[in-house]
């Protein structure tokens, strides 16, 4: 799908050269498929107050160094989003860990890629605990499109709004 310059604009982003195009399918999960796991990150987002902003840290379970970075995200429609990031230092990040809102915690679970797609499952934690989310990005609408869902999962959920990450914060879905 291309993005039509003008629904970019009304959307917040001006310029599309600096935003990337985020194609993703989201499903319901009874399971993490524990023999596919390649990595796992512990992720605390905060979803800033009144804005499209996300402060990430992503901290490897195997030890490495978190990752952490600030996003903002603008949905297309219910599959597609644009998305820009900056990447923090730590003196950074934690400035603007100081902002108002609210933090959702859980565990990704990076899968190995089959035919080229990119899959993690999400392990939620705190008032959310229970969840298991999939997700999956595709370069291209097509193969969005032919994807069929794993066996893991119970229904799709992309086109369901409270299983976006600004929504679970707010109203988890019963």
């Amino acid at each position: 799908m291309e993005i039509d310059p003008k629904t970019a604009a009304s959307l917040g982003f001006p310029k599309l050269k600096y935003a990337w195009v985020e194609r993703e399918r989201r499903w319901l999960c009874r399971e993490i498929p524990m023999d596919r796991v390649i990595g796992a990150d512990s992720i605390v987002d905060l979803y800033v107050t009144g804005t499209r902003l996300r402060l990430r840290e992503a901290t490897p379970l195997d030890g490495g160094p978190p990752m952490r970075r600030l996003s903002r995200k603008a949905d297309v429609d219910a599959a597609t989003r644009l998305l820009t990031s900056i990447y923090l230092a730590p003196a950074e990040f934690a400035l603007l860990a100081g902002l108002p809102g609210n933090v959702i915690r859980k565990t990704r679970h990076r899968l190995s890629p089959q035919g080229g797609v990119t899959m993690s499952v999400d392990r939620f934690e705190g008032p959310l605990e229970g969840l298991i989310l999939a997700e999956a990005e595709f370069e291209t609408d097509e193969a969005m499109a032919a994807f069929a869902a794993p066996d893991f999962c119970v229904r799709e959920v992309t086109d369901d709004p409270r299983y976006t990450g600004g929504a679970l914060i707010s109203a988890p879905p019963v």
